[in-house]
């Protein structure tokens, strides 16, 4: 009996589900879950996306382009092998509708077999040193490259590419011998050139023997999540197919917390080593773990040890996490080499550094400065920190301080939840909308309110953003410059306007293929922002009111540099009143003036032409001579940087004695947030936001 489907409705979401199947079709379905999963993937994209693409050959072109047209494929795979493949250029749109993959079937079946053939090129080729007086260029730019149309052609590329790691090596290992004759340094042992070019092959054919070990150990379900993830990818770049572990991964980040031990891991030489213990964990309580032992068997309580010496990393690891409540049992070597089996209840770990922290900063005032690294909240449900709230909290430690103004760092924060957004916006207005949030075309517009009457802040504020500063912290900045709340200060944002949420795709499997959960979820935009002004952030993004100066300014970086981003529009202005209470002339006059007369900012507009030229010239010359020199003189260049760092006259910055008393008996996390401080005022872009605020002032 040949597989067939048909369409059910389950919680307003057509999907596809087999129903009165043999015994014989049931059984071949339990064991082929790729149907089942790209059956639901796309159907759920079809009915949910903001903007489907339509099923057809065009939409087929797009995914065999994605899916194909990488950069590891070109390493790969010849010329040929991508002319077999192209008979399924315009196939996909068919394979999809009669639920076969017969693109990605015979695309791992190639892949696998390319992978097999080289995997020796690299101890061939590092065997013996490279000729190092050969006028030859490597590109390391894969979009600028072409498959070689036969194998000595493709050898020949990774012998080029292997030669390059291996200059790169010997050039820093130089580099590092001749400052220390230069500085009179005994402690660093002056080797031969020889000798040198030896280790840096020993060295880069270790780094080759791993990188395919791990890509020998990728599982069929991962290549397959790669496949479904082109198919979802041509819809808009965020939307994704999510694998369970890679799902509870997500959910663990945008939580800033797992469940584990509380130990920070390291692999060297095949042995995972503690590197640290988290103040307050597991480990932390149980206290016979320690920094420097080495971790050889993992056991689930009284079941039998895994051996995990030369496991995979994130493998060992993934052993070591587990529920919050179930016990770990690790036999570890100390220090002594002895022998010991340590037993640990596992529970839930915070990550402290990922949570909203703040500084006093002092230019003339007192200035409170609050870092957000992103808009956290509880995906877990395991009383994980809200951003909303932590900000707030942050706000009234500051508040106790003294301050005179506020700065809030959203830069390269990537978004995260867009109620908490709504939320931290209020924090700094009575009441009023914040975002518009459109669906598809049949929904209603929504424009999202700030509901709570209470203000945690009213001084003078600057939202400091930069290139990275997407999705939510776009919402927020665009917020408090519709407003006119604050001043926008920085460089301009991502460009990321679109609103994504999870189809959990294990609730649409009909009974019968229980047996095959959990299949994933997918992440689907399902909605766009805009701002209460009515302009999108989709592609423009968000430009600040005191734009600064940028190393990437001459490049084009940002949401419209993704493949197939969705388009930019605008929908209608939403009712607010602006505060109309600040003097922009005068603040952008103030900073203009100061930038002008910076030797800080003047490098930075030098450096952007040099970054520039570093990004259009992809080509290395593989003559070890010429390629020294051009090396020695990106050194240079990179020197008078430096200077970007140095301490700033009459800017200061400092942790508060609250968060000083609070640290400490956790040492490490206290020696690491007065590095951040120390950083914090070197940091000529938060100086020049801490101007603008007395400016407001």
């Amino acid at each position: 009996m040949q597989l067939s489907f048909n369409k059910i409705t389950k919680k307003g979401l057509v999907v596809f589900g087999a129903i009165a199947l043999s015994s014989f079709t049931l059984y071949k379905y339990v064991f082929d879950k790729n149907d089942v999963i790209f059956g639901l993937l796309f159907d759920s994209i079809r009915q949910v996306h903001f903007a489907p693409q339509k099923l057809d050959d065009a939409f087929s072109e797009k995914v065999f382009d994605q899916y194909i047209n990488t950069d590891f494929n070109k390493r790969f795979l010849l010329q040929a092998d991508i002319d077999e493949l192209s008979k399924y250029k315009r196939d996909i749109d068919d394979e999809i509708a009669n639920q076969r993959q017969d693109l990605f079937k015979i695309t791992q079946t190639i892949v696998n077999k390319r992978i097999k053939e080289k995997q020796n090129w690299s101890k061939e080729i590092l065997f013996k040193p490279f000729d190092y007086t050969i006028d030859e260029e490597y590109e390391i730019d894969g979009k600028k490259t072409n498959y070689a149309k036969s194998e000595e052609e493709l050898k020949r590329e990774w012998s080029k590419m292997l030669k390059y790691r291996v200059l790169a090596r010997l050039d820093d290992a130089l580099a590092k011998q001749e400052t220390a004759v230069e500085k009179k340094d005994t402690s660093v042992k002056i080797l031969s050139f020889d000798s040198l070019e030896v280790d840096a092959r020993r060295k880069t054919l270790k780094e080759q023997d791993d990188w395919f070990k791990r890509l020998n150990k990728i599982s069929p379900r991962d290549r397959f999540s790669e496949y479904a993830n082109a198919v979802a990818e041509v819809n808009d770049p965020h939307t994704q197919y999510f694998a369970p572990i890679a799902r509870k991964k997500f959910d663990q980040s945008m939580s800033a917390q797992f469940e584990g031990i509380g130990a920070r891991l390291q692999q060297k030489d095949g042995v995972l080593k503690v590197s640290d213990i988290i103040v307050g964990s597991p480990s932390y309580k149980q206290g016979e773990l320690k920094a420097g032992d080495d971790i050889l068997k993992v056991a689930q309580g009284p079941g039998e040890p895994v051996d995990i010496t030369n496991m995979d990393m994130e493998d060992a690891i993934e052993l070591i996490k587990g529920k919050k409540g179930t016990e770990v049992r690790l036999t570890v070597k100390k220090s002594d080499n002895s022998t010991k089996v340590i037993p640990i209840v596992r529970d839930v770990i915070e990550i402290e550094e990922t949570y909203a922290k703040s500084a006093i900063l002092e230019n003339k005032n007192k200035i409170g400065y609050i870092y957000l690294p992103s808009f956290y909240t509880d995906f877990t449900r395991n009383g994980a920190h809200h951003c909303s709230q932590d900000m707030r909290k942050e706000i009234e430690k500051l508040k106790k301080q003294n301050i005179k103004g506020l700065v809030i760092d959203l830069r390269d924060n990537g978004g995260g939840s867009l109620q908490e957004v709504v939320e931290m916006a209020g924090l700094f207005f009575t009441k009023g909308p914040v975002v518009q949030v459109k669906g598809k075309s049949n929904v209603p517009l929504n424009v999202m309110e700030d509901r709570n009457p209470d203000v945690a802040w009213d001084g003078p504020l600057t939202i400091l953003i930069n290139h990275n500063s997407a999705s939510a912290s776009e919402i927020l900045a665009a917020a408090i410059q519709d407003y006119k709340r604050g001043v926008i200060v920085g460089t301009p944002s991502f460009g990321k306007g679109t609103v994504q949420s999870f189809v959990e795709l294990d609730n649409y499997l009909l009974p019968q293929f229980d047996s095959i959960k959990p299949i994933g979820s997918v992440k689907i935009t399902q909605q766009k922002f805009y701002r209460i002004n009515g302009g999108a952030t989709q592609l423009k993004g968000v430009t600040p009111d005191v734009k600064l100066p940028d190393p990437y300014e001459f490049i084009d970086i940002g949401e419209r540099q993704l493949d197939h981003p969705m388009p930019w529009d605008e929908i209608g202005r939403a009712n607010y009143q602006e505060f109309n209470t600040i003097n922009y002339s005068s603040v952008l006059k103030n900073s203009a003036k100061r930038i002008k007369s910076s030797p800080q900012f003047e490098l930075i507009q030098q450096q952007a032409t040099e970054v520039k030229k570093k990004k259009d010239d992809t080509k290395y010359n593989l003559n070890f001579a010429k390629f020294r020199a051009e090396q020695k003189q990106y050194r240079e260049q990179n020197k008078k940087y430096e200077d970007l760092r140095k301490e700033i006259k009459g800017f200061n910055a400092m942790l508060l004695d609250e968060d000083k008393q609070k640290l400490a008996n956790d040492t490490a996390r206290l020696g690491r947030e007065n590095r951040w401080v120390k950083n914090l005022a070197k940091d000529i872009y938060v100086n020049e936001a801490s101007n603008v605020i007395n400016d407001l002032k």
